[in-house]
């Protein structure tokens, strides 16, 4: 029988290079500004626009802990009519999904692809269901965002100051 005990961590246990220490709703905004007549005028889905931001900053100078946002803004407007422009907005949500996480040991040049790919990776399915829920909540067919490619996103960003200049 061994005297270990699998509570006390082991002694060549390391710390991992990412921790998630809480993830929140920062913010959270849903508006129907044509309610409640919307429901009864409007006859198909509404067309969805959808716009994705993600930033991160440091938490505390001289630590690695940091806060990442995923800014999700999802604008429905009445679908055009026989080809014409969209019509009225159906509604508006806006949420930013937080967390806060540590990096430790993860050198100096990846940190920022850990930031803004790895981070908003693991913020991502949460965020995803709050949107759907809310949309579904408020009497709309649930918004259901397709998977998003960070790394495209964060190769994209970073090309778009080389082209500027």
């Amino acid at each position: 029988m061994s005297d270990s005990n699998p509570a006390q961590p082991q002694a060549g246990a390391q710390t991992p290079p990412l921790v998630v220490n809480v993830q929140y709703i920062k913010d959270l905004s849903f508006e129907v500004p044509g309610a409640p007549v919307i429901y009864t005028t409007l006859k198909t889905a509404p067309r969805v626009d959808i716009n994705l931001d993600v930033q991160a900053r440091r938490v505390q100078e001289g630590q690695n802990v940091f806060e990442v946002t995923l800014a999700i803004r999802a604008e429905a407007t009445e679908p055009a009519a026989n080809g014409g422009s969209a019509g009225a907005r159906v509604f508006l949500a806006e949420l930013a999904y937080a967390g806060v996480f540590t990096l430790t040991g993860v050198p100096d040049n990846t940190v920022e692809p850990v930031l803004l790919v790895e981070c908003p990776r693991i913020l991502f399915p949460f965020a995803r269901n709050i949107l759907s829920d809310v949309t579904r909540d408020g009497g709309f067919p649930p918004v259901l965002l397709q998977p998003i490619d960070f790394l495209s996103l964060w190769q994209s960003r970073r090309q778009q100051p080389a082209a500027t200049a």
